[in-house]
């Protein structure tokens, strides 16, 4: 982790009150959300099986995870690691930015209530900010990466040719859009205290000032899309 406002647990006298004395505050801030088109090409509900994934990676999975938890038409959002070998896929590994591994999800959805270029919208939009490269918010290195790890010919290429169209759109301005798309050779569940830690820990100052904002931005933006209620993976939740 590479600055005082990480991921890792953080003493009570760092609460937010006291985040701007912190050193490096003022190189970063909370990720703002943009307003981007659809894309020009998806998938047809009408030719699409009953359930669908995506693998995605945006910086922390804390944050993707919470976003998507809270999408409807999504019946499992799962934080992981994907892009590297499996034994490997451990977090204290992973941090250390050299396994090829970024903090991933994994998002099951029914494609009849919303596609994979809807999933991608979002993504783009409000789950993170595609410009950083290997990096989001105060996380740092090629774990962090934003990357869309495409299952099928199809996914890459509907990745690829929306990534193209918010491009050539300048949707991000002068900023070009970092995310690369990678083959998905495998997915592998983060451990499970890593799992809903948006909804289990709402007061981490790490959640309220990164990542809470999201889901505020995904229920403005996207209201016909948001649900109140997370999908959770914890049993009962």
């Amino acid at each position: 982790m590479n600055t005082s406002l990480t991921r890792r647990p953080i003493p009570a006298l760092a609460l937010l009150a006291g985040f701007a004395l912190l050193p490096g505050a003022a190189a970063w801030a909370a990720e703002k959300a943009v307003v981007i088109p659809p894309p020009n090409e998806d998938v047809a509900a009408a030719n699409a099986p009953g359930s669908e994934t995506a693998v995605v990676a945006g910086g922390c999975f804390w944050g993707v995870q919470g976003v998507f938890q809270h999408v409807q038409g999504v019946t499992s959002a799962v934080s992981g690691y994907a892009g590297g070998e499996q034994r490997t896929a451990r977090y204290n590994a992973v941090s250390s930015g050299a396994t090829g591994h970024a903090e991933a999800v994994r998002i099951s959805f029914d494609p009849k209530q919303i596609s994979y270029g809807r999933i991608l919208q979002i993504y783009f939009s409000v789950a993170h900010d595609p410009t950083e490269l290997n990096r989001q918010g105060p996380d740092v290195g090629t774990q962090y990466r934003s990357t869309v790890f495409a299952s099928s010919p199809e996914q890459a290429r509907i990745a690829r040719a929306y990534i193209a169209q918010l491009d050539a759109s300048k949707a991000f301005g002068s900023r070009p859009i970092a995310t690369t798309i990678e083959p998905l050779k495998g997915f592998y569940p983060a451990e499970a205290h890593h799992q809903d830690y948006m909804t289990r820990h709402p007061d981490d100052p790490y959640i309220s000032y990164n990542d809470l904002p999201k889901v505020d931005n995904l229920k403005r933006m996207f209201p016909d899309r948001y649900r109140a209620k997370p999908v959770l993976v914890g049993a009962g939740a």
